[in-house]
């Protein structure tokens, strides 16, 4: 049997033994851990074969989660219970604006201070970061660095990916790093595809968790390049949030 007979063999196991699915991510953990001889390469590879040929007894109720066939009526049972539940406040993207710029701070240290910006502050087609922090020179710093500035993109919606990573792309105007912050519910691809750009066009990636504001659990994928902004754009922009951003 070859690798990948074998790596298929095992994902349609590893559904078929879970009623409620396995997510691409999930199959690949748990694939490496039974086959560490196998390169995780090829069990990508393989996996991308699986996806794109799926067997009869799979299906997929949505994209990146792979669930039997057999335990198609109860998986549907179920997401009509839940649609029926009476929805909680939704969440917004401005409820984690806090909780990013609190780790811009604590966690990265690549701000001393943060404000949410977002909305349409700048009044600009080319749109508003949700954060935008500042790095300044401590007085303990023996050799003071310049200051800096940083500037974030969060996004709930998957579907919005690619206006996200023009939006952080344009940021670089006026800021020495900007970031991109997406779901860590976007598919495997799209995650990969951006953390790809990213390295090529310098721009931070970060995962997160979108169902819980209180607990995010950011994770950083790439970390963002230091450039040199248009001081032009840097003075226009941040004219607009001065008070708040350097007080």
């Amino acid at each position: 049997m070859t690798s990948t007979e074998k790596v298929i063999e095992k994902a349609v196991e590893l559904v078929d033994l879970s009623p409620s699915g396995k997510r691409y991510s999930e199959l690949v953990k748990e694939i490496t851990t039974t086959f560490p001889d196998i390169p995780v390469n090829t069990v990508h590879g393989s996996l991308h074969k699986f996806r794109t040929e799926l067997p009869a007894t799979v299906y997929q109720p949505n994209r990146g989660l792979y669930r039997a066939v057999k335990y198609r009526e109860e998986g549907e049972k179920q997401e009509a219970e839940i649609a029926k539940k009476p929805k909680h406040e939704k969440i917004r993207e401005e409820d984690f604006h806090d909780a990013f710029g609190d780790w811009l701070i604590n966690e990265l240290e690549e701000c001393t201070k943060v404000i949410s910006v977002g909305g349409n502050r700048f009044k600009d087609k080319w749109g508003t970061p949700d954060v935008v922090g500042v790095r300044e020179a401590k007085r303990s710093d023996i050799i003071k660095p310049p200051t800096e500035i940083v500037s974030a993109e969060i996004k709930l919606d998957p579907a919005n990916l690619i206006t996200a990573f023009g939006q952080a792309c344009s940021y670089r105007l006026f800021s020495h790093k900007s970031y991109i912050v997406v779901p860590d519910s976007s598919s495997e691809d799209d995650i990969a595809r951006l953390d790809a750009l990213s390295r090529i066009f310098g721009v931070g990636l970060v995962i997160f968790n979108p169902l819980d504001p209180k607990n995010p659990d950011f994770r950083i994928r790439s970390r963002a390049a230091r450039e040199e902004p248009d001081m032009f754009y840097v003075n226009k922009y941040l004219k607009l949030v001065e008070d708040e951003l350097f007080t």
